[in-house]
């Protein structure tokens, strides 16, 4: 997750990084719900044997050009194979929400619209035509980012801000490292212990005479 603040502060490689990160964690929970979230898809042919991906349909197959909502791990693996479909971005993804972004980006419940509002979005950018999402993940990050480290130096480690609850998985990990962090540095200049013997000072060395002339 580290990587994608990187990418998302410093603006380099988000369709890059959406590329490389196919597959999702194996142990991590977080991946594998992100990997789940509802995608709409546009099937470019006809799929025999699935109908019951699409609930509208009245056989065992879905036509081309039906319009179905799917994991986003399975609408993936369709685009893989063979364009089976074309993917529409999320609806999180809206010019609704980017004009509510712009006005206050503070002030937007992304976790309501998606709580991987950014890792899903960071793994759509590659696989649709409106390249511009990726800019726009940039830009919900770092305006919120701002309000998110102002937020975390300011609350109490004994309360939950507000605000707290329209924040995204990935936001909330920042927040909750920001906020540890600014405890940890307020009871070091409290009096905190600020210098420690390191333990291998603490060790005897046992001294080794060199080897002399042998004794005739």
């Amino acid at each position: 997750m580290l990587e994608i603040c990187y990418v998302l502060l410093t603006g380099s490689g988000v369709s890059k990084l959406g590329a490389d990160a196919k597959m999702p964690g194996y142990y991590d929970i977080d991946d594998i719900l992100m990997e789940d979230e509802p995608i709409s898809v546009v099937f470019q042919v006809t799929a025999n044997g699935v109908g019951l991906l699409d609930p509208g349909a009245e056989s065992n197959c879905v036509e081309k050009g039906a319009k179905v909502d799917l994991p986003f791990w399975l609408a993936h693996g369709l685009l893989s194979l063979e364009q089976a479909v074309s993917i529409n971005p999320p609806p999180c993804f809206t010019q609704k929400t980017r004009k509510e972004i712009q006005a206050d980006a503070a002030c937007v419940d992304l976790r309501v619209r998606c709580p991987y509002f950014y890792e899903l979005g960071c793994k759509i950018v590659p696989l649709v035509s409106d390249k511009s999402i990726g800019l726009f993940l940039r830009y919900a990050f770092t305006s919120r980012y701002k309000e998110v480290l102002s937020k975390s130096h300011s609350s109490s480690m004994m309360t939950v801000p507000k605000f707290v609850p329209r924040l995204t998985k990935e936001e909330t990990r920042v927040f909750e490292s920001a906020r540890e962090s600014m405890a940890g540095f307020k009871k070091w200049r409290a009096g905190g212990v600020r210098l420690q013997k390191a333990s291998i000072l603490g060790r005897k060395r046992k001294t080794k005479l060199p080897d002399g002339p042998p004794t005739p």
